[in-house]
């Protein structure tokens, strides 16, 4: 049984806390450098692409901060109904979930700050919805832990979601690529020995 939405001025005040603690952590220089450097596995292709003109380069930082935010507020989550994984994913975009698998991707490190920090970072895949919009609980939390408004350009609704991903998918298609990167049609030539 699903655990009841919790107040956002219990979320959000934990997550920020729980963020400061990830930023006042020894290893987060670590933790944000590799997964920025991240960006050879960053290959998806109905995250990312769906903001607009992505560019890694000016793109990368500031979704980081997103995803570490979202980690935050996922972990505040869990801790306050007792580990209840299904609560704790809350709804979130495809570019920020992307970056979210990113900083998880960084095993060792995110463990020992876990570890370290006394919580824990939740994030199950069977229980993800790419069915976020403006207004959800996602952004009560958000708003509760004093870090404003989510940055349009990443914080996408899924109606504006689905019509890009209709539109890459047209793209892909022509290049032989099909099921939004699932399969593709390109027959690579043996090379000579």
């Amino acid at each position: 049984m699903k655990t009841p939405t919790l107040a956002p001025e219990l979320v959000g005040p934990r997550a920020a806390q729980i963020l400061d603690s990830i930023k006042a952590h020894p290893l987060y220089e670590r933790l944000t450098g590799s997964s920025m450097r991240y960006s050879t596995c960053w290959a998806t292709f109905t995250g990312y692409p769906t903001v607009s003109q992505w560019d890694l380069g000016r793109d990368a930082a500031p979704l980081l901060e997103e995803a570490l935010r979202s980690l935050a507020l996922k972990a505040a989550v869990f801790e306050l109904t007792g580990g209840d994984e299904e609560t704790a994913e809350l709804l979130l975009p495809p570019a920020v979930d992307e970056m979210v698998h990113a900083v998880l991707a960084q095993f060792t490190v995110i463990c020992k700050i876990q570890e370290a920090i006394g919580v824990h970072f939740p994030h199950a895949t069977e229980h993800e919805e790419f069915s976020y919009n403006r207004g959800c609980t996602t952004d009560a939390y958000y708003a509760a832990a004093g870090w404003g408004e989510q940055p349009s350009r990443y914080w996408l609704g899924s109606a504006e979601v689905n019509r890009r991903l209709e539109i890459l998918e047209e793209k892909y298609g022509k290049a032989g690529i099909v099921g939004s990167g699932r399969s593709h049609d390109i027959i690579f030539e043996a090379i000579p020995a």
